[in-house]
């Protein structure tokens, strides 16, 4: 199923299937993609971490846990810091281990994220609190850079880090990034694995990190068609053609 236009749609409109492919995305895991003692659970937030991930522990060495991949993510685009520390400045799905501490998060842009300067900075300064918390994103970002994320929400996360420079391909403007945050305990830096794709493209797979080494596949694409085929079809119709179907 192509990537569709959500831009050519009220927010409200891109709400519900926003509601339905993270409920879809945590099926697809909870179905067994994800190792026994992993659960994804849907998320409700208003900004800031999610409940009861502030008092875990500021994460000592984490321990290993058994399943996900070992190998090396094939993403176009890596990323790494040069430095093995982050710097301290300043509905979503949630994988969580025995249903308490949280690993990653897989975060899927709304057009509310990029209403305003300030919703553009809460965002990103949520997403450092998730990684200084050692805890891993998976960001899903449908919508193309504009004037207060110019060259991506992935910069703007990056630069926080190390500022480097980075521009997303003229015809692939969506983005999916996954960041692997820093394991102090054995020297590894944060890194993202990205995916420049655009409207009409079909979606890889993308790792979601569960500790410092391995990882699960997201299946993107195959969520995203059960999403859609749930929708109901005038809604289909409207984000295909920009128009309700005449009577």
């Amino acid at each position: 199923m192509p990537m569709h236009d959500w831009t050519q749609v009220e927010p409200t409109i891109y709400h519900h299937f926003h509601q339905r492919w993270s409920v879809a995305i945590a099926d697809a895991l909870n179905a067994g993609l994800l190792p026994s003692g992993l659960s994804a659970l849907i998320e409700q937030h208003t900004g800031g971490l999610v409940p009861d991930v502030l008092a875990v522990e500021r994460r000592t060495p984490r321990r290993q846990r058994p399943g996900g991949t070992a190998t090396v993510p094939h993403t176009r685009m890596t990323i790494q810091t040069q430095a093995n520390t982050l710097l301290r400045r300043a509905n979503r799905v949630a994988i969580r281990h025995r249903l308490g501490e949280v690993v990653c998060i897989i975060e899927i842009v709304s057009p509310g994220n990029k209403a305003s300067r300030s919703a553009v900075r809460s965002f990103v300064e949520k997403t450092h609190e998730f990684l200084r918390a050692a805890v891993n994103v998976l960001l899903v970002d449908p919508f193309p850079p504009g004037p207060r994320d110019p060259h991506s929400l992935h910069k703007l996360i990056w630069d926080e880090l190390e500022e480097m420079p980075f521009e997303m391909p003229a015809d692939e403007p969506l983005l999916l990034a996954s960041y692997r945050t820093r394991d102090e305990s054995v020297g590894l830096s944060p890194i993202a694995y990205l995916e420049p794709f655009r409207v009409g493209a079909a979606m890889p797979d993308m790792p979601a990190w569960i500790d410092p080494d391995s990882f699960v596949e997201v299946p993107l694409e195959r969520t995203y068609q059960s999403a859609w085929d749930v929708c109901p079809s005038d809604f289909r119709y409207l984000v295909e053609h920009g128009r309700l179907p005449e009577e």
